[in-house]
């Protein structure tokens, strides 16, 4: 499977310019689409299933293009939007029985037994007989990925699937991604959480007003931020002044004070130890500092 985004980009009749000449190519595995909010991560999404034309470009699924062969591209996906809306009369269990059938599972007795396997593996089985408008916020999601999953699709876009998960929840769907990671599908991971994508992604891709500014492993963003993350010991006098000259990721009370981490070209006016990166540094580094350049 493989996805080919060419010179994509979308303007608005309001003259807003979602995405920005967008050049992409995505393969078998997971792939991470990490922006802000309003980064045009949504809009690109939409273009992806076929919800929105953009206004020049165009993609490419396996050959098939994306509006002159909408059917069959249709066939391969599974997408869970930011905004997933429930038929709230119905149950868990019909509803996700409706998603199948789109999905082409025809036969009733195979359905619903896909439709319980999925239940099963997304913690909703014990409330298949509830209706949907009786579920809590983080069971709605949960449903939304099991439509999303049902029918074993080639290609699976979910946009911002964490909104609204307790931690344990949001384990349990990362693990979920990440088995059928293991298979012939391309799965898009859009979010501005960067945890959702640490573990799990072969690629990853920022995006920030509408442009790519970075596309590679998450390991070659990492060695972005080497040598840019900082730890200072500071006091209350000092908190104050320091988050107003540097992005800071993390303030921890200490017995001195405050043990600060801040990312920065440099360190000046204050005495701190180089850390080691992880992606979280890495992402406010480039989109805070080098993007803060442009």
């Amino acid at each position: 499977m493989n996805i080919t985004v060419q010179e994509l980009q979308k303007i608005y009749k309001n003259g807003q310019k979602a995405i920005d000449q967008i050049n992409l190519k995505i393969g078998n595995g997971m792939f991470g689409l990490l922006g802000p909010n309003g980064a045009g991560k949504t809009t690109l999404m939409r273009v992806l299933v076929t919800l929105l034309k953009p206004t020049t470009g165009n993609v490419t699924v396996n050959g098939f293009d994306i509006f002159q062969n909408r059917r069959e591209i249709r066939a391969m996906l599974g997408y869970l939007p930011q905004e997933f809306t429930l038929f709230s009369r119905l149950k868990t269990w019909e509803i996700l029985d409706y998603a199948a059938a789109l999905a082409g599972l025809r036969n009733k007795s195979k359905r619903l037994d896909e439709v319980d396997k999925m239940l099963q593996r997304v913690g909703l089985f014990d409330v298949r007989e509830r209706q949907a408008n009786r579920l809590s916020g983080g069971m709605k999601r949960r449903l939304g990925i099991a439509q999303a999953l049902i029918g074993d699709p080639k290609i699976i876009i979910v946009d911002e699937p964490t909104v609204g998960l307790d931690p344990e929840e949001r384990l349990r769907f990362r693990n979920l991604l990440a088995d059928l990671s293991r298979q012939e599908v391309i799965i898009i991971l859009s979010t501005h959480i960067v945890g959702d994508i640490s573990s799990t992604c072969q690629d990853v891709a920022l995006l920030n007003q509408g442009k790519i500014i970075f596309n590679a492993s998450p390991t070659e963003l990492i060695e972005t931020a080497r040598g840019h993350v900082w730890q200072i010991t500071a006091t209350d006098s000092d908190l104050d002044r320091i988050k107003e000259k540097y992005p800071v990721i993390s303030t921890l009370p200490s017995a001195y004070g405050y043990e600060v981490q801040v990312v920065a070209e440099e360190l000046s006016g204050y005495e701190g130890k180089l850390v080691e990166p992880n992606l979280e540094d890495a992402y406010v580094y480039y989109m805070e500092v080098l993007e803060g350049k442009n």
